[in-house]
């Protein structure tokens, strides 16, 4: 199997059209449509249903897919491994990053890698930890810095950066703005505000609702910190957040919980484990502070 022929799979599966394709991978579509047909031959199965406006995956081009990205990540990394030994770290750096999680200052650690390793690439995402924990674990990120719960997670290295509370933010008019602390259980009956359910935030408020058997209905879902803070300050609903984001500028009030009320927000970088792991990504974790830089 030609990994090139990989990479063409890839890449129609990812555009799921092969003239987008051709046009990201910088060939003919001909040449495309030519080496899919060889892989599929190759594999004596069909990869894609074709029609005249998209392609989907066939079951076995979803198996294939998953595997295949796995196999062109393990072949980069050969390839940065040579390198590395030539005293050269070079290929292409995909880096996943949640909105506002403050502990690294991630552009200033991003400009001193590049300055270090001018060879090396730089993609940056931003999303929820969720799906981006799902892109490190099929190759399509080699690192992330994401918000969780500190639970473990199959195929990855989590390394903890920090660790801090939940609190509650409401308006200065709610019922609870001058409590000197609250359980879940006082914010039954309560409409919430809060963040999308890919972000880390948001999974440690459900777990931790439905653990105490509190209900927690979200009545606004939002993608962006000061919007939810701007909608908890009009009284539209409360929030559960972590102590760096309720500490932002805003006409909010912070409440703390009591202690062991919900898991801690916990920042972490993390890596794929075993041979995925890229040179590039250890290399950006070296240039972490000391003092967060955890094993």
């Amino acid at each position: 199997m030609e990994l090139r022929h990989l990479e063409h799979f890839v890449a129609v599966a990812e555009q799921k059209h092969f003239t987008r394709a051709a046009e990201a991978m910088s060939i003919s579509q001909s040449g495309l449509s030519a080496s899919i047909r060889a892989l599929e031959r190759e594999l004596r199965a069909s990869l894609f249903v074709r029609n005249t406006r998209s392609v989907e995956l066939t079951e076995a081009g979803r198996a294939l897919l998953c595997e295949g990205r796995r196999t062109l990540a393990a072949a980069e990394a050969a390839k940065d491994a040579v390198a590395a030994v030539q005293g050269l770290l070079r290929g292409h750096l995909t880096v996943g990053l949640e909105q506002c999680l403050g502990v690294v200052d991630v552009p200033a650690l991003l400009a001193k890698f590049r300055s270090a390793y001018p060879g090396v690439e730089i993609e940056v995402r931003q999303g929820g930890s969720t799906p981006m924990l799902d892109e490190l674990a099929s190759g399509r990120l080699d690192i992330a810095f994401v918000a969780t719960a500190g639970h473990p997670i199959d195929g990855l290295d989590l390394r903890p950066l920090s660790t801090e509370s939940m609190v509650m933010v409401c308006s200065a008019e709610h019922r609870l703005a001058n409590a000197p602390e609250v359980t879940l259980q006082d914010l039954a009956g309560e409409a919430f505000v809060d963040f999308d359910p890919t972000w880390g935030a948001r999974a440690i408020s459900d777990q931790a609702f439905a653990t105490a058997g509190v209900a927690h209905p979200v009545t606004i879902e939002v993608n962006d910190v000061h919007t939810l803070l701007a909608l908890v300050s009009h009284n539209l609903g409360v929030a559960l957040v972590p102590e760096r984001i309720a500490a932002k500028r805003g006409d909010h009030i912070t409440v703390p919980l009591v202690p062991n009320s919900a898991d801690s927000w916990q920042v972490s970088v993390a890596i794929p484990t075993g041979s995925a792991a890229s040179l590039a990504a250890d290399a950006l974790i070296g240039m972490l502070p000391t003092t967060l830089s955890v094993s």
